[in-house]
């Protein structure tokens, strides 16, 4: 049988099979597919129907789920919203809102300090570039695709019939609407779905609390349980008048959502039913022990050894210095997100002997592929091949990424400029010119606005110094090794001298230099003869890796194939990739390790155990300790009298969860989720259905915050909550 008709009739038979074989505490279930689902989740505790969740024909929950993206990607969402009211209010993660607040921060206004509410609809701020989406409908587009694929295709020829046929699939979907669509690829390229979207171009920032509260724990607890954060921020979507998307206008009103949720503050019990709505980033369940292998000791060990020289770095000049944390906090929260993560997975890989469930997997692979056609019977010692060779340029690569690409800042910033300007030098027309060079000044405002001199200086010279020292050399870009010989190895000398000579090195240099911009000098500017060496270099070592592994995308493609034909009639949730998700499951504590038991939830007490005034990631504001002391907790205290802070559910989420709506059995909300536990940060990899658990803020909390430590009444009395 041909593959494609093969695989096309296993996804129908894989639909059609009982939802009792499926593990609910494991799986980012499609939407359109959540139907077989639906009696497990009745088992469960879920009180609605699928229908709830998920109809093209009238409003449901999805209605009121809402991706956060941005202008230039607006289907890849760093973060999950939800709607709360009428009205078109949002409520997602504080750390989801962070650039947001830090861009409106300054030092006399810092509401990464301070916190920001608005009491007003006309006191909301706008943020250009933020963009909102809510999903219109999902279809299963497999067939339309398969159709103009074979197997004598090389992935090139591939890649473009994919491409071109999904460019027709969305532009027909599109026709006639304000909507945006695309295609997107599930279980490596064996099957594929078509998203259609409503993406709204006016989102404002509502309200935050003080960083002390949404960051409480910062670094140390970030991963962790037990978990005592505010991780929450609120925005709005506003629309044309006539409820279409638009781009920010006075003219401009508050979203008619077709949903809002409801929020349920009567509660949360251990064991009760919990369910997730969002758009989870990237999930790599499917790769090979090799792979993995490839993760732990290049990808996750380099990381976290590179960035903690730039983080070293930044962490000192920042608590030293108000301006420079309020520049920086946003870069640094994103910069420390993964580098912890990299570490705490390794951990936690090694601790539940990962490698080892993957190896009996493939074990039960090979023994499947014996009966099968060739060319299913090599895949494993060939993807085994590909990522032995090209293990030396997967090193190299990850040290460029991380040390030069994404290390300091301006060299890469001087590069792209340099490139904008031999553009603009192109032109025959003043007026195309002059467009390029306007938008020039506008990027480098923007860079500028966050940038200090002295800080980018320290964090050249520590991590040039960082890569020259540890990449092997013959992957070493040369401007780095003329720098050392130059400089004798003083990289710090190097780093004051380039500052000197670079245009670069402020806005006002840069300002200067382009009232009479020299395209020929520029060429010659440290920062750009860095950029430029250290992209030739990465380019180099990318097409290595590449050379080395040049049937990879194959190979796991017809592994995954393979997988799900091997498991015959269990469905199997695909890898995540920043579309629409549902993960359900419940309430529950847990017992990392022995003699060790955590409650499924936390409580403001908590908070105050922690206090460390002489710790800037454990002060608490004076406010809330007020509060505390007079136990003033209004209608948001549990049964016992206090006041639940976060709780633990089995969900299963990931990156670009963060935000994602906790709903209990009749579809309330009841929580945000914002993390998971070190202890299980496999998860993105292989689930561990024993340990694995989703970290949520309790909307108690959240409430109260807003209620009693702000006072913002306005929008309490906006949201629908249920006693």
């Amino acid at each position: 049988m041909n593959i494609k008709v093969k695989f096309f009739a296993l996804a129908l038979s894989m639909l059609m099979l009982l939802p009792s074989s499926v593990k609910a505490d494991e799986g980012m279930w499609l939407l359109s597919l959540l139907g077989k689902n639906y009696s497990d989740m009745q088992q469960k505790g879920f009180k609605l129907t699928a229908d709830d969740i998920y109809n093209i024909n009238q409003s449901c929950i999805k209605d009121a789920i809402v991706g956060l993206g941005n202008a230039g990607s607006p289907f890849w969402h760093f973060c999950t919203a939800e709607i709360v009211s009428d009205k078109g209010l949002l409520t997602t993660n504080h750390h989801c809102g962070y650039g947001q607040i830090q861009e409106h921060s300054t030092v006399e206004h810092d509401y990464l300090r301070d916190g920001f509410w608005a009491y007003t609809m006309e006191e909301e701020l706008p943020n250009p570039g933020l963009t909102a989406s809510i999903l219109v409908r999902v279809e299963d587009v497999t067939k339309e695709v398969l159709a103009v694929l074979n197997d004598d295709m090389t992935e090139v020829e591939r890649n473009k019939a994919i491409a071109d046929v999904s460019k027709k699939i969305s532009d027909k979907a599109k026709e006639g609407t304000n909507y945006e669509a695309t295609v997107k690829s599930m279980f490596n390229g064996n099957q594929f779905f078509l998203f259609v979207h409503n993406i709204y171009k006016d989102v404002r920032l509502v309200g935050a609390p003080p960083s002390s509260m949404g960051k409480f724990g910062g670094d140390t607890d970030n991963w962790m349980w037990p978990r005592h954060t505010a991780d929450f921020s609120m925005f709005r979507i506003y629309t044309a008048p006539d409820g279409s998307p638009a781009e920010y206008s006075k003219d401009n009103v508050p979203l008619k959502p077709k949903h809002h949720l409801p929020i349920n503050i009567k509660g949360v019990e251990e064991n009760d039913f919990a369910m997730i709505m969002g758009f989870p980033g990237t999930t790599n369940r499917f790769v090979t022990s090799y792979g993995l292998e490839e993760v732990m000791d290049i990808t996750n060990k380099l990381r976290y050894e590179i960035r903690t020289q730039k983080i070293n770095v930044w962490k000192a000049a920042m608590n030293a210095d108000q301006a420079v944390k309020i520049k920086y906090a946003s870069k640094y929260a994103s910069c420390s997100n993964y580098w912890k993560y990299s570490n705490e997975q390794n951990k936690a890989l090694k601790a539940l002997n990962t490698i080892g469930v993957k190896q009996d997997i493939e074990r039960r692979y090979n023994e499947w592929a014996k009966g099968k056609d060739a060319k299913y019977q090599n895949v494993l010692s060939e993807i085994e091949k590909m990522v032995t060779a090209r293990k030396p340029y997967m090193a190299a690569r990850t040290y460029l990424a991380e040390g030069l690409l994404s290390g300091p800042e301006l060299p890469m910033m001087a590069f792209g400029i340099y490139n904008m300007l031999s553009q603009a030098d192109e032109q025959t027309s003043v007026q195309d010119k002059q467009a390029i060079l306007d938008e020039i000044m506008k990027e480098v405002k923007t860079f500028y606005k966050d940038y200090d001199q002295t800080l980018e200086e320290k964090t050249i010279a520590t991590m040039f110094e960082y890569v020259y020292k540890n990449i092997e050399p013959e992957y070493c870009p040369e401007f780095l090794a003329e720098i050392n010989k130059k400089y004798k190895g003083n990289f710090e000398k190097y780093a004051a001298d380039a500052m000197k000579k670079s245009v670069f090195a402020n806005e006002e240099t840069f300002t200067k230099f382009m009232e009479k911009p020299n395209l020929k000098k520029l060429a010659k500017d440290p920062m750009v003869v860095a950029g430029l060496g250290a992209y030739v270099e990465y380019v180099a070592v990318a097409k290595k890796v590449k050379n080395a592994a040049p049937d990879m995308d194959r190979m796991q493609r017809l592994f995954v194939y393979g997988l799900l034909d091997m498991n015959g009639n269990k469905p199997i949730a695909p890898d995540a990739n920043s579309t629409i998700r549902c993960t359900y499951g419940n309430c529950l504590a847990y017992e990392p390790r022995d003699g060790v038991y955590y409650s499924y939830y936390t409580t403001l007490d908590g908070v105050m155990e922690k206090e460390d005034p002489m710790n800037p990631e454990f002060i608490v504001p004076a406010k809330l300790k007020e509060l505390w002391a007079a136990k003033d907790y209004g209608r948001y205290a549990n049964k016992k009298g206090e006041l639940p802070t976060c709780f633990i559910t089995n969900n299963d989420i990931t990156g670009g969860n963060s935000g994602s709506p906790v709903m209990n059995a009749e579809g309330h909300l009841i929580g945000l989720a914002f993390d998971g536990n070190s202890e299980a940060m496999s998860g993105d990899i292989d689930f561990e259905e024993n340990m694995q658990r989703c970290i949520n803020l309790d909307v108690r909390y959240m409430l109260f915050i807003i209620d009693k430590f702000a006072g913002a009444k306005n929008l309490i009395n906006e949201m629908t909550i249920i006693e």
